[in-house]
């Protein structure tokens, strides 16, 4: 049992160091990811700019500063569930990035569910919050390995097949998916060779995806092509 739970901390310890990465994109691929089209109001530029700007950082203290521009922006259109939406995904990148201790970081993840809360009462996209919400609950598992692999790991899974069931167009839950497979131990049906084929079908996914709009999420790209590159240089050596 010992042995069992060491290595899904080791899993998910690995899969804490990569969820880090994302967050450092290039700034032109954040920008075209968060302003597809040219912003037609003072609003739209506000939101493009800020989205821009939070994918092309991994740094806590810029990460927190874009939750915080990002409270702003949903004071000045309540309506809108976006800036609710990144604000929860900026409080989830700053856990990753962040070297406060474990109390800290449940504490910003607290603060991201309730901003995934009020995204949905505002008639948000359930496919894309139920995939941030996977993606705070691998957080939440790299916070404490030890003990919530077992119930955490499940919880991501259930997550993402409503995500896939909501929306199978969506790339970014088979990209999670394929994240949470790829660090699981092989002796629970996990492993790289397992989660491949998921990442090719993210792969097809992201290339036949199209934005609802020019703020709509669209990232995870960046993060899926740097896992693919991988996998073609372990196949060349």
């Amino acid at each position: 049992m010992k042995t069992t739970l060491l290595t899904l901390a080791l899993a998910a310890a690995a899969f804490t160091a990569s969820a880090q990465q994302p967050a450092a994109q290039p700034a032109a691929t954040a920008t075209t990811t968060a302003a597809t089209a040219a912003p037609t109001d003072a609003y739209t530029a506000l939101m493009a700019g800020a989205i821009a700007e939070l994918m092309s950082t991994g740094d806590p203290a810029v990460l927190r500063a874009s939750a915080a521009k990002m409270e702003r922006a949903a004071s000045v259109k309540p309506q809108d569930w976006l800036p609710r939406y990144y604000q929860a995904y900026a409080l989830l990148i700053n856990v990753f990035q962040s070297k406060e201790d474990g109390d800290a970081k449940d504490q910003t993840l607290d603060q991201a569910e309730a901003a995934l809360a009020q995204a949905r009462k505002l008639g948000g996209d359930e496919a894309e919050l139920l995939v941030l919400q996977a993606y705070v609950y691998q957080a939440r598992l790299g916070i404490s390995p030890m003990l919530r692999s077992m119930k955490y790991s499940g919880m991501v899974n259930e997550a993402v097949a409503k995500a896939k069931a909501l929306n199978p167009a969506n790339p970014r839950a088979y990209l999670v998916q394929a994240n949470n497979v790829y660090y699981t131990p092989v002796m629970f049906g996990g492993g790289a060779e397992v989660a491949k084929p998921l990442y090719q079908e993210a792969k097809a996914r992201y290339a036949a995806f199209k934005p609802a709009s020019s703020l709509a999420p669209n990232w995870g790209q960046w993060q899926l092509n740097g896992r693919l590159k991988a996998y073609e240089t372990a196949a060349a050596k």
